[in-house]
């Protein structure tokens, strides 16, 4: 197995989860069924896929990134909720093949929604969080409407007893969608993470790739550190936003600025994705410094 760096920022949920900070987005390519696979048969799709998957799961280790994140972006146009039976039996074959390579630990994202599958591939290949993108409310969304099933699977969470094992990550007012329930950060972080059962919260642009308002991460900022919830910007993080979003929010996942051309699903550039750990650390560390040196001032 790999050896990951151990450079590691400390996190913690209001929970009591230990998260990753810096989590690098592994994009699959299409999937056996998925539109885009067709003239590759399940096994041919699931052999290409699983080599990509591994091959980036090793580059973003190497490059000092806390944990990596799998989703099947190649499966466009995706399902609202429920992903057929082969997408999960792909995805438990890649986790586990990618658990193999590294020891940082590994998330599940099954787009669009599809929380309880991610769950159960989590469980069974012992990757310890994953990413929903609707667990309360309502959203109007280019799959359609999608309520939140935050009840449905903390409850399975807990049945399958890893409840302190995986961890779920949930967007709050996510891309691609437009909420129908309140759209007031405040009420939308609260239901997110107090109500709806997550243990991190996203923010995110309009869509994938586009930077998140500057503004909002900042008032979601002073909103979770007054509740002891963990932020993640889930989209448009760059080099140059790293110093500002270390003053925001608690972490980062990225995904297409790592990529060629910043493109999502290209492959993953290894000169950016080293400048851009290198960068995260640098500037997380000098925040946690200057974080600690505040309160050590207030105690006086």
């Amino acid at each position: 197995m790999a050896q990951a760096s151990r450079r590691k920022t400390r996190l913690r949920s209001h929970t009591g989860i230990e998260l990753p900070r810096l989590i690098g987005v592994v994009h699959l390519p299409p999937l056996g069924g998925a539109p885009a696979s067709r003239g590759l048969t399940p096994s041919e799709a699931l052999a290409h896929a699983g080599e990509w998957a591994v091959a980036e799961v090793r580059a973003l280790t190497r490059a000092g990134f806390e944990g990596i994140i799998i989703e099947n972006l190649g499966d466009a146009p995706f399902f609202k909720d429920r992903v057929p039976a082969e997408t999960i039996a792909s995805m438990s074959v890649i986790a586990a093949a990618c658990r193999e390579v590294t020891d940082l630990p590994l998330g599940i994202n099954l787009l669009r929604n599809d929380g309880a599958s991610a769950l159960a591939v989590a469980a069974v290949t012992g990757s310890p969080f994953i990413r929903v993108n609707v667990i309360s409310g309502v959203v109007a969304t280019d799959q359609g409407l999608i309520e939140g099933k935050g009840a449905e699977l903390v409850r399975e969470r807990a049945r399958l007893g890893v409840e302190r094992e995986v961890a779920i990550f949930a967007d709050v007012l996510v891309k691609h969608a437009r909420t129908l329930s309140s759209d007031d950060l405040e009420i939308a972080l609260e239901d997110t993470a107090l109500r709806g059962g997550a243990d991190a919260v996203i923010l995110t642009g309009a869509s994938t790739g586009r930077a998140a308002d500057p503004k909002m991460l900042e008032r979601a900022g002073e909103i979770a550190r007054a509740h002891g919830i963990a932020t993640f910007v889930g989209s448009g993080a760059t080099l140059d936003s790293l110093e500002f979003l270390s003053r925001t929010v608690s972490g980062v996942i990225v995904g297409s600025a790592l990529r060629e051309g910043g493109r999502a699903g290209a492959p993953l550039n290894a000169r950016q994705i080293r400048a851009f750990s290198r960068e995260f650390h640098k500037q997380y560390q000098r925040g946690a410094k200057i974080g600690r040196r505040a309160r050590g001032a207030r105690s006086k």
